[in-house]
């Protein structure tokens, strides 16, 4: 569609219907006071703000873990030790002797 003429078409519809008296005086410049006054946001200060919340979050969630690995049940110490031992041996475990790079037939 032409720009051009629906812009005409526009005008002239908005000529043919005159305002009426219901719109109070100087309307269309308080809006226009209104919108220019309005300030952009502090988007430095809403970054702010969230990663705020976001670090205390993170201190409540910590201090809850600390609670829980203080309170909360001991590991068997012997067990734990035995179990590392494994993993850290197993493959060293598996292999044969007369083969280095642990491929057995």
């Amino acid at each position: 569609m032409n720009l051009d003429r629906l812009k005409q078409k526009l005008i002239a519809a908005a000529r043919a219907n005159p305002p009426g008296d219901a719109v109070p005086y100087a309307f269309e410049k308080r809006i226009m006071a209104r919108l220019t006054g309005r300030t952009a946001p502090d988007v430095w200060g809403m970054w702010g703000q969230a990663l705020s919340r976001a670090a205390a979050v993170c201190v409540f969630a910590m201090l809850g873990l600390v609670l829980w690995s203080y309170f909360g049940p001991a590991p068997n110490s012997e067990t734990l030790s035995q179990d590392v031992e494994k993993t850290l041996f197993a493959a060293v475990d598996n292999t044969a002797p007369g083969d280095p790079l642990g491929e057995s037939e």
